[in-house]
């Protein structure tokens, strides 16, 4: 009996703390939450008019909810809000607050956005090759904005979290074994052809979620090695970016050269080679790609 008590006071203080922690995330990072919205919306908007209605396979909980609505016609609605919540209180210890305040966001969003589509059918395209591949893009935009804000759509993403922070599980491995369960059971209920179209759509989704994902975080590494160090410092502070000074030798005259070090969009690139070519054609330049640039002026720490 107290370890009943206890353990709804545990969850009972779990839940207010993660309220005031949504209140404060929706405050303090507006932004994020709003992508978040967006992102969970569209999600919704893919889910309920493509998946649905062409009896596609999805992954993780949305997986599961949609076979269960193909086989019992339960809501997909009450089981992926159920399940998230499940999975919420066996990880909620593992995972930082930012991400909970935002996968619940997500979750939430999701459930409401799918039952408003729910109640509003569109016309939609015969092809049933086009709409995987729309279902793809569609999904795959939603994840990589969610990402890019440090969020998820929950499901498997708050298992792989929490399992790699426990037992360093590797998250795309245990993705790949719980999705491809996922897919086997649904050969059963939707049949092989479904799945091949399905199958098709989450390759294009996890192509779209790495570019989109990526596309925010994309830049430009220059390392240049100029007569005019001063000037050039300058002009790439002009366009409020910085840029590190460090002292380099040469290997083989043993000059001591100041060598630049930024990093810029691509369109400031294309600016800096043709302020080079005007006024020191004799520098050397280095360009090289930037995946993911953390820090004042690029992306948040507090995204991770």
């Amino acid at each position: 009996m107290k370890h009943k008590l206890k353990e709804e006071f545990t969850i009972k203080n779990f839940l207010r703390s993660l309220l005031a922690h949504i209140v404060k995330t929706v405050k303090d990072d507006w932004k994020a939450v709003a992508v978040i919205i967006f992102a969970s919306s569209l999600q919704a908007f893919a889910v309920n008019y493509f998946t649905l209605h062409y009896k596609f396979p999805d992954l993780g909980v949305s997986g599961i909810a949609v076979l269960t609505n193909y086989m019992f016609g339960i809501s997909p609605n009450w089981v992926i809000l159920t399940g998230n919540i499940l999975l919420l209180l066996w990880a909620y210890k593992d995972l930082n607050v930012r991400f909970l305040a935002l996968t619940v966001t997500a979750i939430t969003t999701f459930s409401i956005a799918l039952s408003i589509f729910a109640e509003y059918p569109l016309p939609l395209p015969d092809d049933k090759f086009m709409a995987t591949v729309i279902v793809g893009l569609l999904k795959g935009s939603a994840g990589g904005l969610m990402f890019n804000v440090g969020g998820s759509g929950g499901g498997t993403d708050i298992v792989a979290a929490a399992m790699r922070r426990r037992y360093g599980i590797e998250v795309g491995r245990f993705s790949i074994f719980v999705n491809f369960f996922i897919l086997a059971l649904s050969i059963g209920v939707v049949g092989l052809e479904a799945v091949v179209y399905g199958t098709v759509g989450l390759y294009v989704n996890g192509i779209t979620v790495d570019n989109v994902s990526r596309s925010f975080d994309r830049r430009k590494q220059a390392i240049i090695i100029t007569n005019i160090p001063d000037e050039v410092s300058k002009f790439i502070n002009s366009y409020g970016k910085g840029v590190t000074r460090l002292e380099g030798r040469g290997g083989y005259t043993g000059q001591v050269r100041p060598v630049l070090l930024t990093l810029l969009e691509p369109r400031h690139v294309v600016l800096l080679k043709r302020f080079l070519k005007e006024h020191d054609q004799h520098a050397f330049v280095s360009i090289s790609d930037a995946s993911e640039v953390l820090g004042q002026g690029f992306k948040s720490w507090r995204s991770l």
